[in-house]
């Protein structure tokens, strides 16, 4: 932990052993001596079966039933074997394949043969990996286990066989066992908040589990009133991890109806503020913003979440407690990343991003940050996270946030964000002529002495987005001539933006790939402007080159830089 501040190494020892007694706890509960513990008399029936309304693909399932599995950006052919003994090319199709999210597809076909393979793929893995299975045992992985099973029990059950029946009861009920005992030593954040959204599924869904549903109901009410913050934001401050916990969240809420229970008001309430959340991070083209570990995010689930909001709540333009700022006007809009690092033990995924903001036009996204690729590629995993890969500025080419980079450190505690600014505000004003963010962080405060301000107005019709970064001393000090801070305030451009420098006036022309009526320009005035490559790493079919616009200078000579980007007509006009 050498270089750390002592709070920063007093913070992480004590995660350390938290999570190492987690590690031995779980290993505990998994060891030959105490597996025998799950087995116990198994529910009869099923009562009910929870709806699953992430989106499906019937082709999928004749891939499956060819033994080709496409999981998490990879493709695998089993060529014959089964896919539980077939080794796995990564963590991240390991994980996809004994999670069984795949189950919605083979459901979508409506046809015997994929009932048949469905039905065939489950008593598999019960032979292979029932009793216990390092790679199948994972507390995250058990919880997704369970909700596809329980969410797909009438493509599994409808007519099977009898002995079949109780195979898949026997081994539903060891997993609720075992994930009851696992699940509060269960990583922080999302993955805790899915275990007890597994353990609650199936107290509704199992016969006689009425005792155990009471107490994980309370677990359940207890980890979102943790992680759901009153501005409807995650704790992880990432944008979808709001989809991947509504995906979950709404059916449980149907579940309860179906029972004829009242769901917690915890729940309730957390979908009423989570649903315009869901609004404030969206962009004209019907995806969600890239921060803090957000991927790509398919404009048909975020749909089909938005067709269950019904109060149809707009959203607040300063979402102050997940630190976002949203500026809309005429067919613009744009999202800032206003906010302080999440908690240490919810920063694995979190982002160096601070003051980075993306904007789109009608449908068509601008600026983007390169955001977190959709495959585990773990090459990409690292630089997307640093400070380089968002439209903010960069200071002597350091992240304004420390993570913990590959070594002895990270494998005791993971990829957390241990440093980053101390103070980091923002807020939104409004005149006659145009909205205003404004905004400050002091990430680079210890290193080089240098507060960043960032000022971003949009014109009420839209068509004009003006910027200001100011670098100064603490205090607003103005720095001395000879800082040795040099900034580069980047700017990425989505992939279907192409963009040419004009010598002569100094200005970016952007044009859209596909959409002829759309030409704005970008101009700076202060700093020394290029155009360079980029990588937008959230595109559906991987990693995408793009360019991005890139102002440089000496933060002690040019301590303050405008910008703007303009349509080259009214957009009522275009």
């Amino acid at each position: 932990m050498a270089g750390l501040a002592f709070g920063d190494r007093t913070v992480l020892a004590g995660l350390a052993l938290r999570r190492a007694f987690r590690g031995l706890y779980v290993a505990f509960h998994t060891s030959p001596l105490y597996r025998w513990r799950y087995s116990g008399n198994a529910p009869q029936r099923l009562l009910v079966a929870p709806q699953d309304i992430r989106t499906a693909d019937p082709v999928v399932a004749s891939e499956i039933y060819a033994g080709i599995y496409a999981l998490d950006g990879t493709t695998v052919q089993c060529k014959g074997a089964s896919p539980f003994e077939t080794p796995p090319p990564n963590d991240a199709w390991r994980e996809a394949l004994h999670g069984f999210g795949w189950l919605r597809h083979l459901r979508s076909a409506d046809i015997g043969l994929a009932r048949t393979n469905a039905r065939a793929l489950v008593d598999e893995w019960i032979s292979i990996c029932g009793s216990y299975d390092p790679g199948a045992w994972a507390p995250h992985i058990v919880s997704r286990r369970m909700i596809s099973w329980l969410s797909h029990a009438p493509l599994l059950l409808n007519d099977c066989p009898p002995d079949f029946y109780r195979r898949f009861m026997r081994s539903l009920s060891r997993q609720s066992r075992y994930l009851a005992r696992t699940a509060p030593e269960a990583t922080d954040g999302a993955a805790r908040l899915t275990a007890d959204i597994a353990l609650t599924m199936a107290g509704l869904c199992m016969a006689g589990r009425e005792r155990r549903l009471r107490r994980h109901t309370q677990w359940l009410t207890q980890e979102i009133e943790n992680q759901i913050l009153p501005d409807g934001g995650h704790i992880s401050r990432n944008p979808q991890m709001i989809v991947e916990l509504l995906l979950d969240l709404l059916p449980l809420g149907q579940t309860f109806a179906a029972r004829d229970m009242p769901p917690p008001d915890a729940l309730v309430r957390a979908i009423d503020r989570m649903m315009p959340m869901l609004r404030f991070f969206r962009l004209g083209d019907g995806g969600l913003t890239r921060f803090n570990g957000a991927s790509s995010t398919a404009p048909d689930i975020i749909a089909t979440l938005l067709a269950y909001d019904e109060n149809r709540g707009k959203p607040v333009p300063n979402a102050r407690f997940s630190g976002y700022l949203r500026l809309e006007a005429g067919d613009t809009v744009l999202v800032a990343d206003s906010g302080a690092t999440p908690p240490v033990d919810a920063s694995d995924r979190a982002h160096a991003g601070a003051l980075s903001f993306e904007m789109s036009y009608r449908r068509q996204p601008i600026i983007v940050n390169c955001g977190a690729p959709a495959s585990a590629a773990p090459q990409w995993r690292e630089a997307c996270r640093a400070t380089a890969a968002h439209s903010t500025a960069v200071v002597n080419n350091r992240s304004s946030s420390r993570i913990i980079g590959p070594g002895k450190l990270r494998n005791w505690v993971g990829p957390l964000v241990v440093s980053g600014p101390d103070r980091l505000e923002g807020d939104i004003s409004t005149n006659e002529m145009m909205t205003i963010a404004s905004m400050e962080h002091d990430g680079y405060r210890a290193a080089f002495g240098i507060i960043h301000h960032r000022r971003l107005a949009l014109l009420n019709d839209g068509s004009i987005l003006q910027g200001e970064d100011l670098f100064t001393g603490p205090h607003n000090r103005q720095l001395a001539i000879n800082s040795a801070g040099r900034y580069a305030i980047r700017f990425h451009l989505h992939p279907a933006i192409s963009a040419t420098l004009d010598e002569d006036s100094g200005k970016v022309l952007l044009f859209s790939r596909t959409d002829p009526d759309f030409s704005w320009v970008f101009s700076a005035d202060g700093a020394e402007i290029a155009i360079e490559e980029s990588v937008f790493l959230t595109a559906i079919a991987g990693p995408r080159r793009t360019d991005q616009i890139v102002l440089t200078g000496r933060c002690g000579r040019h301590n303050r830089v405008s910008w703007s980007l303009a349509a080259n007509r009214a957009p009522d006009s275009a």
